[in-house]
């Protein structure tokens, strides 16, 4: 399938339309094979050496994300963390970079204890303003400046074209975490962004069922030929089944971020002002932080991920907003709880209790990820839960 003249939804559900060559199979094959055969000549013409660096079984899983994000090359790697990591060990010892102060804790942690120990100057900031993106940048010494928008778990949103321009003028590259966002709903690379990060085990997959992570790239460089090198050396990559998986879960990627956005759109609307709700945080709400941005940046919906703050006495009479938020995640039934996000099932957390000492995130927060369930029966669950006992 020649991409170009399609609309997204057919790339995804097509897997870009590829027909196995062997068998006329409209399904790729599998493969396993760790090591490819030298010609008599002891050369490689078919291209593949090792299957660390060189596994079919990426070919398609990649060519889909590069097409749906219009980079130049995706690489595939063992997870999120993988991915986001090797953006960064690209980099040099004593390279500056900045950092959302609210982002996936992971990241968040490993960038200040890993990234700091082997020299990268990391610097967190409120990656929401303009001016303190501007204050911390430094020409010619900040090399990576990461975003995420919308950001885990507070949903604050970044204006990634107004973020590209700065990083830019000042010698910086630009990388975005657009796991929530997908390509669905944005395109970083199109807004001037250098690099997309996804953790595919999420919504790219959307079945739960496996570990995986995407990086891709606007252009070609020597930055991103140490990002390869880094996948290849390291061993962070992706094994044959899982990307098999993950092209799967991708044929449906447009339907179920759609429905997906929908759904939380509505659980948000109907919180919103809710006697036992403190804020619901979304983007989707005119109230929430980032709204005129996310309609700029954010197209056909506002993501599948939102957060509800609990008030004290909410679920169990005396109790505090931190007691109250865990007595109902506890108390709901279809909503599980459950750590991640993207997948079909609706899944609700505590997520302070996750992340633990030095979190940023409240301690009455509840973080939800909207699954394809009935709307309605989300509502009613939820309701149910907060309702005093």
């Amino acid at each position: 399938m020649d991409h170009k003249p399609y609309h997204p939804d057919s790339i995804a559900a097509q897997g870009m339309g590829w027909i196995d060559d062997a068998t006329r199979a409209v399904i790729p094959p599998l493969h396993v094979s760790t090591t490819y055969l030298r010609d008599e000549d002891n050369q490689y013409r078919s291209g593949r050496v090792y299957a660390r660096a060189d596994n079919p079984a990426f070919d398609q899983p990649e060519a889909v994300i590069n097409a749906l994000e219009g980079g130049h090359q995706t690489l595939l790697f063992s997870s999120g963390m993988a991915a986001a990591t090797a953006a960064f060990q690209a980099l040099r010892p004593g390279d500056h970079v900045l950092a959302p102060q609210v982002m996936y804790w992971s990241l968040r942690n490993w960038l200040t204890t890993f990234a700091t120990d082997w020299g990268l100057q990391v610097e967190l900031i409120d990656m929401t303003s303009p001016a303190a993106v501007q204050a911390a940048l430094r020409p010619g010494q900040t090399r990576l400046v990461w975003i995420e928008t919308p950001a885990n778990p507070l949903w604050t949103v970044t204006d990634i074209a107004d973020t590209a321009v700065r990083c830019h003028a000042a010698g910086a590259l630009l990388a975005v975490d657009s796991t929530v966002a997908t390509p669905v709903l944005t395109r970083p690379l199109a807004l001037g962004a250098d690099l997309v990060m996804h953790a595919a085990t999420k919504y790219l997959n959307g079945h739960s069922d496996l570990i995986a992570g995407a990086l891709v790239t606007r252009e070609d460089s020597p930055y991103w030929q140490r990002v390869r090198k880094v996948r290849a050396q390291l061993g962070g990559t992706l094994g044959s089944f899982e990307a098999w998986l993950l092209l799967r879960g991708m044929r449906t990627l447009p339907l179920r971020v759609r429905a997906a956005s929908a759904s939380a759109l509505r659980i948000a609307e109907h919180f919103h002002g809710h006697p036992q709700i403190a804020e619901v945080l979304y983007p989707g709400l005119v109230s929430c932080q980032g709204h005129a941005v996310s309609q700029r940046q954010m197209v056909g919906g506002f993501g599948g991920m939102l957060s509800l703050r609990v008030k004290a006495g909410a679920a169990v009479a005396g109790s505090s907003g931190e007691q109250a938020a865990i007595a109902v995640a506890a108390r709901t039934r279809l909503w599980k709880r459950a750590t991640s996000l993207g997948g079909t099932e609706s899944l609700i957390e505590h997520r302070a209790s996750i992340e633990g000492p030095g979190t940023p995130v409240p301690n009455d927060l509840l973080r939800l990820s909207v699954g394809l369930e009935q709307v309605d029966d989300l509502i009613a669950d939820l309701t149910s839960a907060l309702t005093l006992a």
